[in-house]
C-alpha cells in the first residue's frame, strides 16, 4: 500500500512550496506585508525574518514528508502543531485588537485550512508506521532473531 494517496502528496507539495514562498516574503518583502495589514512596521526586523526562515524550513519539511512520508512523519507533526498553535496565537491577537480582522483571512489560508488534511495524513502515516513496526517485530520473532541483542 502506498503511504500517501495522490491528493495527500499533492497537498504536501503545494504547502511546501507555499511555505517556501511565504518564508522568502517574510525575509525579504516584509515591508509589503505590514502595508497590507495596516500595522506599523517595527524598527527591528530580525524576529520577523527569523520566523520567515522557520516558515521556509517547514516548507522543506513538507516536501520531505511528500517524498518519504513514513520516515519523515515527525516533521508533519511539528508542522501540524506549529500551524495549530500559531493559529491560536493569531486569533488571540485579533481578539485583543492588536491585529486587524483581515489577519484572520491570511491566517485561514496560511494555516487553519491545512489542519484537517494534515490530521488525516498524520493518522495514515503513523498508522502505517505502526503496522510496519508490528510486522517487522513479528517477522523478527518468527525467524528466531532477537530484536535488541545484548
Amino acid at each position: 500500500m502506498e503511504p500517501l494517496k495522490p491528493w495527500m502528496r499533492w497537498l504536501l507539495r503545494f504547502v511546501g512550496g507555499y511555505n517556501l514562498l511565504a518564508g522568502l516574503t517574510m525575509m525579504v518583502f516584509y515591508h509589503e506585508s505590514f502595508k497590507l495589514l495596516g500595522v506599523p512596521k517595527p524598527q527591528l526586523m530580525l524576529p520577523l525574518q527569523l520566523v520567515g526562515i522557520l516558515v521556509g524550513l517547514f516548507g522543506v519539511g513538507y516536501l520531505l514528508v511528500a517524498s518519504n512520508p513514513i520516515e519523515n512523519r515527525n516533521l508533519l507533526m511539528l508542522g501540524f502543531w506549529s500551524k495549530a498553535l500559531g493559529s491560536a496565537l493569531g486569533v488571540g491577537y485579533v481578539l485583543l485588537g492588536k491585529l486587524p480582522l483581515i489577519f484572520l483571512v491570511i491566517l485561514f489560508f496560511a494555516d487553519i485550512v491545512y489542519l484537517p488534511p494534515f490530521f488525516v495524513i498524520m493518522r495514515r502515516v503513523y498508522g502505517l508506521a505502526g503496522k510496519r513496526s508490528a510486522d517487522g517485530a513479528s517477522t523478527s520473532l518468527s525467524s528466531g532473531r532477537m530484536l535488541h541483542p545484548t
